[in-house]
């Protein structure tokens, strides 16, 4: 079964605690903090994979989680890192941030990789807030999260060569002639469901060549399954346009031609501007001769290359071979533009945020950095208390409380540390 559009969440892992230890010797009376830092989480990266052909995967699972940092343990032994999360995707696939709406990343190669969700970094033991003044500190920093969320995913196949055309035209049977690709053949409209893949061997070279589902009218809009199948053919540098010239089917081949690329044109205006052959299929049908002279003369006013062949004969094959690959070699490499998801801009966690929202005359007080600095807080001791005061007001909490009116013997809560406002 084939899916190239998918919506997954992403969880890089958390950073793990620092550790609160003191170092226990015999004989050694009063060894000193040795806590260790907290391990970071690990990333959730993206891997193009050439064996992977699908976005099938993700319609069943739909959640991937890092695994977090390991706590700081004793002797500043530092926690463990957390193990990144590799995921493989089909080579071509676009990944987008959901929320935005912006290209983190396209994997076009085997083997591309990118980080699309950071871990968070471990925190620090209570060995890095020995002073000479704070000798025994029994507080420590608790790690910080790990960016999650949304993304999309949506697949291109990469191919040279795409094949277009209304359904029942060839398209799959031409396939099946060129290369190794085996796709479903039968006399009925969307035999093909789903692209198929094939490489063409020329000798001195190859090219790879995409069967695209047959496209109908209203395509551009949705219609069928149309964004489904033009997406595949945006990467393509020249479409092979597949018409049936014996008109068996009793609809006119110059208006099937101009109905294709209208909707080309709809769905996007670079993707009609490709270069284009038109194959006139079916020529072992009599009724192809009756059709194909004012239907060559018309294409060739137009400006386009016109070759007769029949799939069932493979009469013409070559030539039309011969055509795409020399146009090939005369196309420099494309470099699509995206608006691209900037990871500063979009920061999940802006640590110097703080906001004071007042309810029923109580103060709150919310922010990362403060959630952090209650989290590694030991309020049953003096010194780790003494620490937690002088960041209120480092961090501008004292300042953002007094912006706010905030008067003597006042309610402030804190993630559930609640305390009386003394100047």
């Amino acid at each position: 079964m084939f899916r190239d559009t998918s919506t997954i969440f992403i969880q890089a892992g958390n950073g793990g605690n620092g550790a609160v230890t003191f170092h226990r010797e015999k004989y050694v009376a009063a060894g000193g903090p040795d806590g260790g830092d907290g391990g970071n989480g690990g990333n959730v990266i993206a891997l193009a994979d050439k064996n992977v052909s699908t976005l099938i995967d993700f319609r069943y699972k739909k959640k991937y989680c890092a695994e977090n940092g390991g706590n700081g343990r004793d002797g500043r032994r530092s926690g463990k890192n957390g193990e990144n999360l590799v995921i493989k995707f089909p080579c071509g696939t676009i990944i987008r941030d959901k929320e935005s709406g912006k290209v983190i990343c396209d994997l076009k190669n085997d083997g591309d990789s990118f980080v699309i969700a950071k871990g968070g970094s471990g925190g620090w033991g209570n060995s890095h807030f020995a002073t000479s003044t704070r000798q025994t500190p029994k507080f420590a920093k608790a790690g910080m999260p790990g960016d999650a969320r949304e993304i999309t995913l949506e697949l291109k196949l990469i191919a040279d060569v795409g094949l277009l055309g209304f359904p029942n035209v060839g398209k799959s049977t031409f396939l099946s002639i060129v290369s190794d690709a085996r796709p479903k053949i039968a006399n009925y409209h969307f035999t093909t469901l789903e692209p198929n893949l094939g490489v063409v061997n020329m000798g001195d070279g190859s090219f790879v060549i995409a069967d695209i589902p047959g496209i109908i009218e209203g395509a551009h809009a949705g219609v069928g399954l149309g964004h489904e199948f033009l997406r595949h053919v945006e990467r393509t540098k020249v479409l092979l346009h597949f018409v049936d010239v014996s008109g068996i089917e009793g609809r006119d081949p110059l208006d099937d031609f101009r109905t294709i690329n209208a909707e080309l044109f709809e769905y996007s205006e670079k993707l009609a501007q490709k270069p284009q052959i038109v194959v006139a299929n079916k020529a072992d049908i009599p009724t192809f001769n009756d059709n194909f002279e004012s239907f060559k003369a018309e294409i060739e006013e137009m400006g386009y290359k016109v070759f007769a062949i029949s799939g069932a004969t493979k009469m013409g094959v070559t030539e039309v071979l011969n055509e795409a690959y020399y146009l090939l070699s005369t196309i420099p490499e494309e470099i699509e533009e995206y608006e691209m998801f900037d990871f500063d801009e979009f920061k999940q966690f802006d640590m110097d945020k703080i906001e004071v929202i007042i309810e029923d005359g109580v103060f709150f007080v919310e922010g990362l950095r403060v959630q952090n600095l209650v989290e590694s807080t030991n309020f049953d001791d003096y010194e780790s208390l003494q620490y937690f005061q002088r960041a209120l007001r480092k961090y501008g909490v004292i300042d953002k409380l007094e912006e706010a009116g905030i008067n003597e013997g006042d309610l402030v809560n804190i993630y559930d540390f609640e305390f009386d406002y003394v100047r």
